[in-house]
């Protein structure tokens, strides 16, 4: 809503003391005003009346102090809002804001990040090491230690912003700082004794890496591991039971035939059916009291139909539903944090005078804190959107949406409907033309019909291919006349539209970049670059944009990237303990599976090399198993994986053992137990998304899902003119020039108003509000019942404690853990 200058600027930026829209004059502007008690303890700040009374200027710089202060605690607590950081944790004075700003910023993050990545790196130097990237040992060790020290700076920091008391009380910096002591003392024995030993304890360096703040989803995804633990330990103890009573059945049914090398004792009975779980060894299993008898595969049959189709399906149905569990009292937690979290920086942000709302003058301070990149227009922009009672203060209820508000992203919205109006008759009702033509039905269904066959054209001409070099010297014609289609396509669509336009949907920059890159492919073809044929082979990407036919496949790739950010932290939760394992694996199993190194076991032919001469030929019977080794780090993670699929992985589980003791196998089936939990949340999290998004689309048929979050509002010239005013009087010339700019484009179309509009993408959170609207005001109302009974509590020792206070020290605000 467009409100005059007279109206605006007197009542957003100057108020008298009675809180009223008196006429100030323009000296008012520049008035402090006295923050309310609950301000910010991080100096010791002399209050209004302590000055003299002729010494106005001493107590203007007092309160103006005094307010960035505010501004900058009440900053940090939406922060720590937004990053879900525990309250306890708030700096609480002066050298622990220092610190604490110190510590959170972006260069800290990065040294954090690159000290954690360089002791997970060292693996790859230490023995046993990767060939090419073997370091000495006195040269390893220094690093390992220069990278500790740095983060004994990075706790000393912590400490010194948390106090000896909060830090010791925070779990994950303690374990954190235990693991550095270990790690310290193994580091300098190394390079005292100038030779490694055993270090096991190698496998916790992932800890920092965890700990970084870049890793907050990974330990999130950590947290609801550990907490879907007890329901997946009880159906996996069942599990377990139902194995150990087939394991003794089958040992007394089938170690008398001694042919059956499956069941001769009960520790290979257990361990085969351990294996069979995963369906890895059969029938193979079977096979031999099958031969025997017939009606043993009653047994197996019966075995596999309560382990592998009931129990481990109940697994993941107890799994998906602790997980739903979870995933929602996340999301309840974390929306009362932020609102514990707004009430705190309202708290400091209003005044004596008007303790009733926000004025823009000290929401425009608070942003300079919480988001110093955002320019002046969208402070204002932001704060006319937060501002939904349109009154000159900002509400607690209308602030109560800033999370959802400061994200959006403000662009100007344009005068012109299309970006030809301006051009001469001829050529807009050309383009005209071609902008009808390119969103009609009729030209979308014929592209997906040129789609279509170019995919069944390829499909053909790769079925009739006999092998060998796949690429031509020619290009082939196909090639030519459906990369001209495409390049049309893009061309009438690109005028019809607009670049900007139609650079701005998702699936136009999918059909670009699949272009260029066919179009690159052809000049690989045709100039002969043959390290560049790859490219060609991307040519079938174009028949995903079929998807876009159905509303279920649409569906389906619209959670697929909205999963996407989730599942790389999801799959780096998997790295991290992929690397634990890989480390323990080294330490006990490096250089101890080689060719013909299983002579004994049962698996040898997998790991058989031998040559022997047939007629004039040498022919190389090789078993490949030998490959699949844990002699350095990156060896060990493909064998990880391998084991992971589980397609075989008894196989290398098998050979080890033969080379070590029968204790070995704890490893590969502990480590198979974890992967199963891991993969199990994965699968869990994955349909939790998709029905979660099912549901929201049937309960919402016709929200606007697609095009995110967007909000107009409009300002009017004397709005403008009116914030000028105020950044002209606070020096800032860089605020003042972007505002100028609306001003110069309002007179250039003769405006009194601009309408911006603000836009941002729609996230999990804001799918969460609209499922679970009705039961988020309960949980406000719970939180509010909860924070009154607090509040008892709270008021006689906050007045008693007030009354001994010097009158030079604020009172700090109240934190709620």
């Amino acid at each position: 809503m467009a409100v005059s200058m007279d109206d605006d600027v007197p009542l957003i930026l100057t108020l008298d003391d009675s809180g009223s829209s008196a006429s100030a004059p323009l000296d008012d502007l520049d008035r402090e005003e006295l923050p309310n008690e609950n301000g910010g303890s991080y100096d010791v700040i002399n209050d209004a009346s302590s000055p003299a009374a002729g010494d106005c200027c001493a107590q203007q710089s007092s309160a103006r102090h005094n307010w960035e202060m505010n501004y900058q605690e009440a900053a940090i607590y939406l922060q720590e809002g937004e990053n879900n950081d525990k309250f306890f944790t708030h700096p609480k004075n002066a050298k622990a804001l220092a610190a604490y700003l110190f510590a959170h910023n972006h260069l800290f993050y990065l040294m954090e990040l690159s000290t954690a990545l360089l002791l997970l790196l060292l693996s790859l130097c230490e023995a046993p090491a990767v060939p090419m990237l073997r370091l000495g040992i006195f040269v390893h060790a220094t690093l390992e230690l220069f990278a500790l020290i740095v983060v004994v700076f990075e706790l000393s920091m912590k400490m010194r912003w948390l106090g000896f008391q909060t830090f010791i009380r925070h779990k994950r910096t303690m374990v954190k700082t235990c693991v550095l002591f270990v790690q310290f003392i193994e580091a300098i024995v190394v390079l005292v004794r100038q030779t490694s030993h055993v270090r096991i304890t190698r496998a916790l360096r992932c800890i920092f890496l965890v700990d970084c703040r870049y890793c907050g989803a990974v330990r999130r995804n950590l947290r609801q591991i550990f907490q879907s633990l007890p329901p997946f330990i009880d159906i996996l103890l069942l599990l377990l039971f139902f194995m150990v009573i087939f394991a003794i059945l089958g040992f007394y049914l089938f170690s008398p035939n001694h042919s059956d090398p499956y069941f001769n004792t009960l520790e290979n009975s257990l361990v085969n059916l351990f294996v069979l779980l995963t369906t890895s060894n059969f029938p193979d299993v079977m096979m031999p009291s099958y031969a025997r008898n017939p009606w043993s595969c009653v047994f197996f049959i019966v075995y596999l139909s309560i382990e592998l189709y009931f129990i481990m399906n109940l697994l993941l149905a107890v799994v998906f539903d602790t997980f739903n569990d979870i995933e929602k009292r996340k999301f309840k937690s974390l929306l009362l944090h932020k609102r514990t979290a707004i009430q705190h920086a309202y708290r400091l942000l209003i005044t004596k005078q008007r303790p009733s709302g926000i004025s823009f003058k000290h929401f425009e301070g608070l942003l300079r804190f919480y988001k110093p990149r955002m320019c002046a227009r969208e402070r204002y922009l932001t704060f006319k959107a937060l501002n939904q009672s349109n009154t000159p203060l900002v509400s607690l209820k209308d602030f109560y949406n800033f999370y959802e508000v400061v994200g959006l992203k403000w662009k100007a919205k344009r005068n012109r409907e299309h970006w030809f109006d301006d051009l001469p008759r001829t050529a807009f009702l050309i383009f005209k033309g071609i902008n009808i033509l390119v969103k009609s039905r009729v030209f979308q269904y014929t592209m997906y019909t040129v789609v279509a066959v170019n995919g069944i054209w390829i499909l053909v001409e790769t079925f009739m291919l006999q092998g060998g070099n796949f690429f031509s010297r020619n290009v082939p014609w196909s090639y030519i006349v459906f990369l001209t289609i495409y390049g049309v396509e893009l061309l009438l669509k690109t005028t019809g539209l607009g670049p900007v336009e139609y650079l701005s949907s998702g699936w136009n920059l999918f059909d670009f970049s699949v272009t260029l890159f066919a179009f690159l492919g052809l000049m690989a073809l045709a100039f002969n670059m043959e390290p560049f044929y790859f490219i060609v082979v991307l040519r079938p990407l174009q028949l995903l944009r079929l998807f876009k036919l159905k509303k279920r496949y649409r569906n389906v790739l619209d959670t697929m990237f909205e999963l996407f950010p989730r599942m790389a932290s999801l799959g780096l939760t998997l790295l991290i303990f992929y690397y634990c394992f890989a480390i323990v694996g080294m330490e006990f199993f490096a250089g101890v599976v080689y060719p013909n190194c299983c002579n004994t076991s049962t698996v040898a032919d997998a790991y058989r090399w031998v040559n022997h001469t047939v007629g004039n030929k040498t022919v190389v019977e090789e078993g490949y198993y030998y490959l699949n080794n844990f002699d350095n780090i990156l060896n060990s993670f493909v064998t990880l994986f391998e084991l992971t699929v589980v397609n075989d992985w008894y196989i290398i589980m098998e050979g080890v053992t033969s080379q070590t003791t029968h204790w070995s196998r704890l490893y590969f089936m502990i480590f198979y137990i974890v992967t199963m939990v891991v993969m199990t949340i994965i699968v869990a999290f994955i349909l939790d998304a998709f029905v979660f998004r099912m549901n929201y689309t049937r309960k919402n048929q016709d929200s606007e899902e697609d095009n995110g979050i967007v909000l107009e509002k409009e300002i009017s010239k004397e709005e403008v003119v009116g914030i000028i005013e105020l950044y002209k009087r606070t020096s800032a010339a860089t605020e003042t020039a972007q505002l100028q700019k609306i001003v110069l484009q309002m007179d250039k179309y003769g405006q009194m108003s601009t309408l911006f509009l603000g836009r941002r993408s729609r996230t999990k959170s804001d799918l969460s509000m609209k499922m679970y609207e009705e039961e988020i005001q309960e949980w406000y109302e719970e939180h509010s019942r909860k924070e009154e009974s607090q509040t008892p509590l709270q008021e006689p020792a906050s007045a008693s404690s007030g009354s001994l206070k010097p009158l030079s020290l604020r009172q700090r605000s109240q934190t709620v853990i």
